[in-house]
């Protein structure tokens, strides 16, 4: 959990909130109170108007949590120092930029603006003392935009710690009447966070609405993702953010179904296609696209369409990896799960590097061109993976239909005793029947004999009945 040491002249803006407080409770009129959920229980605190010069942005907020390492030199110097004019000004604009490229402003930002010009502020936002926007970092954010002086706020208690601040603004965030959700990472950091201090998975799975094995799925994910970042480091220090990983949700989920279906069957077959599958999300394939990638694609298809990102260096691999605390070891991976890693691995730190401010122009094109060449023989291998699936299907289709035939000639042939037994059997309509029967058999032997290379019985049977 995130925490940070107060905004300067946080003693002054404590006793100016205290201020107000006061003056707005001995005031005439009634005096107006917003409720938060705090620990369970409906906590009722003071509204007050603030100047927004006076309020800071909270660095600490689940909004904008993913995209903070957006611009790792502004990143840095919102770590150290989140108070100064510089730190502020990087969450104002990652409030109003869009979660998976904050260097465009979000569409829901603009719609604010668009409310917040017709309408006034109809709910109010949540400090702390010290004046740190708890709830209405992005409504702050749009009524600076507009060059509106104040905004109305409910304040917290002094005593509230970074650990009661994060819960609150968790706890408005999950509010079902919410207004705006989580970016998907973000909202897998929120889970993390609460599972990081102890909470029950069971509990985090009802605060969020969803079930515990969303929650499981979700953490599944997040863990990938972070792996992948750490693998995307280059020794000129480029690296993917979290950021970059926004806009893959159902990729991602669908990722983790196919995963445990092979892990069922074999762990080393599922750890390859996980690889195989992140490199199409990384090259921004669909779902429709990536969920061709089975088992066998890596050899069948990504090898002979990708045969340089294939042929990426691959260390030697030890006779075995021992598991810390455990004093046991178990068997290293196989030479195509490493193949894998390191063709991901390639892939990764390029796209890393294509998105690396600080390196040169000609760095950041030569991978750019990496990315591009990767992803054409990607296209090309996929093209030909749905190619053999669509036909496949087809197979498949030809089959079950003639099924069909077999079990409705089934019935037939019950219907015909039945009829044969009352004597109502109609003869010509039957032998007129029987020889459209015997003209569809002879038009499917005679496509079959063109396209079916292999004759099993079957086929004989079918060749030599049409040719009777």
């Amino acid at each position: 959990m995130l925490k940070f040491d107060l905004p300067p002249n946080a003693v002054e803006k404590a006793e100016f909130v205290a201020r107000r407080l006061k003056e707005t409770a001995e005031g005439d009129g009634v005096r107006e109170t917003v409720t938060v959920d705090w620990n369970g229980r409906a906590l009722h605190v003071g509204v007050i108007d603030m100047p927004l010069r006076d309020l800071y942005y909270n660095p600490a907020t689940h909004r904008i949590r993913a995209q903070q390492g957006h611009d790792p030199d502004l990143a840095r110097g919102l770590e150290e120092d989140p108070w100064k004019p510089e730190s502020q000004e990087y969450l104002n604009r990652l409030l109003v930029g869009r979660p998976a490229n904050p260097d465009e402003v979000d569409p829901d930002f603009e719609a604010l603006l668009e409310s917040l010009r017709s309408v006034d502020q109809q709910e109010p936002g949540l400090i702390t003392h010290e004046g740190i926007l708890v709830n209405g970092n992005t409504r702050a954010a749009a009524l600076r935009k507009l060059k509106r002086p104040s905004i109305r706020v409910g304040v917290l208690p002094p005593s509230f710690t970074w650990e009661d601040i994060n819960a609150v603004e968790l706890a408005l965030q999950l509010r079902p009447d919410k207004r705006r959700d989580y970016s998907y990472i973000n909202r897998l950091i929120a889970m993390e966070e609460q599972e990081l201090i102890g909470r029950d998975a069971a509990d985090i799975a009802r605060a969020f609405h969803v079930q515990l094995k969303t929650f499981r799925q979700e953490r599944w994910i997040l863990g990938v993702i972070r792996d992948m970042i750490d693998r995307s480091a280059t020794p000129e220090g480029a690296q993917l953010a979290l950021s970059d990983f926004e806009g893959h949700q159902e990729n991602l989920k669908e990722l983790h179904r196919t995963y445990l279906k092979a892990e069922a069957s074999s762990q080393e077959r599922a750890e390859q296609l996980k690889e195989n599958r992140i490199v199409a999300i990384l090259l921004d394939f669909a779902k429709t696209k990536t969920r061709l990638i089975n088992e066998d694609f890596q050899s069948v298809y990504m090898e002979g369409n990708l045969p340089e990102l294939m042929s990426s260096e691959v260390g030697e691999s030890p006779a075995a990896v021992a598991i810390p605390g455990l004093g046991v070891s178990v068997p290293a991976a196989s030479d195509p799960v490493r193949q894998a890693r390191a063709a991901t691995d390639r892939v990764l730190r390029a796209r890393a590097t294509e998105e690396a401010r600080h390196l040169s122009a000609e760095v950041r094109e030569a991978a750019q061109q990496e990315v591009v060449d990767v992803r054409r023989g990607m296209r090309r291998a996929l093209d030909e993976a749905e190619r053999d699936d669509r036909l496949k299907r087809v197979r498949q289709t030809t089959a079950e239909r003639l099924d069909d035939a077999r079990a409705a000639i089934d019935q037939s042939v019950v219907d015909l005793v039945q009829a044969l037994g009352k004597d109502s059997l109609d003869e010509d309509s039957f032998d007129s029947a029987l020889l459209g029967l015997k003209v569809s058999l002879t038009k499917l032997a005679r496509q079959a004999s063109r396209g079916v290379r292999r004759r099993g019985q079957g086929m004989t049977w079918l060749i030599n009945a049409s040719e009777d």
